[in-house]
């Protein structure tokens, strides 16, 4: 068996030779969509600013623009001889020693260089008795500098300059930003096509009934759906393939020729009706079989490559629902992002944080284990976590229970109450 970190970084090389050669990022199909769907998806342009930001000098404050060349020192006043409003700006001519009133995030006028505060004025003595309609004097209170309170035009960000990079997964933030500018539609890759399948004859679908005792629902099929819904990716469901070798060699050929990526679970492991290692050598090749991990140790990483225009990779998860859950969380999630060509410093990262143990624990050394727990916050901030007491990997509900993963070195043996150990809350905790 290799370990976990080993495996990780053949899988992210393999992919990155994928990425360059097999399928490269760059020729792939690229397809416009509305800037609201667009959340998750992956640019496949750079995106330049139409105009720049802030379209015009802008006010900083309420208060007063004043005339380039004014007196500004404190005690001078100023002729006042219209107003700037947000949406609505000051189109006349300004003269040394005059000056408009202006309001946060309205234009400054061109014959402008200074806007000075209403505090530092006497506005608020004289506001109760002012006609706005006509002409009026205010004096400063303080001296003001030029180019105080403006933000200036383009000082955000430039006209052209590019914005965002292709590559780029989108954000809330970055819709934010393309909105302002105005973007209503983006060019994004197209999606990969991801194929599901899950082997054995006691898996029943849901919505059918339960006929014999010996059968069960299938639940890591729409447990993977649900982990992997956020991706910008396209899942394709193959159904559940019964213990047959010819109907797992149907199966397989009929998503290899569809998908850019298959995941099984179950069948990986070396019962006499685990057929998928068979199915996968026979139309492929097996990379990595095995990994010292625990749950999650018949994973299987390789690749469907006969009769294929390209390789279509393949993920091969163990059936227990804690090893679809680990294994995805650990190897295909993130192979699939690097998949879908987010550039490398964007791509989602797995939180990690120090918790104190609240209870000991029992492991033996070997693999790398990971183990369900609650992870609580103390009042100072500090992170304390327990682990729930059974952690076989068929404990559905346990796993609905836990709220993060206790992660424990390879090497490790038994850990005591009170020392640190790594946590991992899961993403949707």
């Amino acid at each position: 068996m290799i370990s976990l970190e080993q495996l990780q970084h053949a899988v992210k090389t393999r992919i990155q030779r994928y990425n360059e050669f097999d399928f490269p990022v760059a020729d792939r199909v690229v397809q416009s969509i509305a800037l609201l769907d667009s959340q998750q998806h992956i640019l496949a342009q750079d995106i330049v600013s139409p105009f720049a930001v802030p379209r015009n000098n802008l006010s900083a404050m309420d208060g007063y623009a004043l005339a380039m060349g004014s007196a500004l020192n404190k005690g001078n006043t100023i002729e006042i001889i219209g107003e700037s409003q947000a949406g609505t700006p000051f189109l006349g001519s300004l003269q040394e020693g005059q000056g408009v009133r202006i309001f946060t995030g309205a234009v400054v006028p061109n014959a402008c260089d200074t806007v000075i505060m209403q505090e530092n004025t006497n506005f608020l003595a004289i506001k109760e008795t002012l006609d706005k309609s006509k002409p009026y004097a205010i004096t400063l209170t303080e001296a003001a500098t030029i180019d105080t309170h403006i933000r200036k035009k383009g000082e955000e960000i430039e006209q052209s300059e590019v914005v965002l990079s292709a590559g780029k997964r989108l954000n809330p933030a970055d819709i934010s930003l393309l909105a302002n500018l105005g973007v209503a539609n983006v060019d994004v890759y197209q999606p990969l096509i991801v194929g599901l399948l899950a082997t054995g004859d006691e898996l029943v679908a849901l919505g059918e009934p339960l006929t014999h005792l010996a059968q069960i629902y299938n639940s890591n099929t729409p447990t993977l759906k649900s982990m992997l819904s956020d991706l910008p990716i396209v899942l394709r469901d193959y159904g559940i393939i019964p213990d047959s070798l010819e109907a797992t060699v149907a199966a397989v050929t009929d998503a290899m020729h569809d998908c850019d990526v298959l995941i099984s679970t179950a069948g990986v492991s070396v019962g006499d009706y685990d057929f998928l290692t068979t199915v996968i050598e026979q139309l492929g090749q097996i990379n990595h079989y095995k990994v010292a991990m625990k749950p999650g140790k018949p994973f299987v990483f390789g690749e469907l490559n006969k009769s294929v225009n390209k390789p279509v990779l393949y993920f091969g998860l163990p059936g227990n629902p804690l090893s679809t859950v680990v294994g995805a969380l650990q190897l295909v999630t993130p192979a699939l992002w690097q998949l879908s060509g987010v550039n490398s410093n964007d791509m989602p990262m797995m939180l990690t944080v120090q918790a104190t143990l609240s209870a000991d624990i029992k492991k033996a050394a070997g693999r790398k284990d990971f183990q369900r727990a609650i992870l609580t916050q103390n009042a100072d901030g500090s992170f304390a976590v327990t682990s729930l007491s059974k952690q076989q990997s068929h404990r559905i509900k346990q796993l609905s229970q836990a709220n993060c993963l206790i992660v424990l070195a390879q090497d490790a043996g038994n850990i005591s109450a009170g020392e640190t150990v790594m946590v991992q809350p899961f993403p949707w905790s």
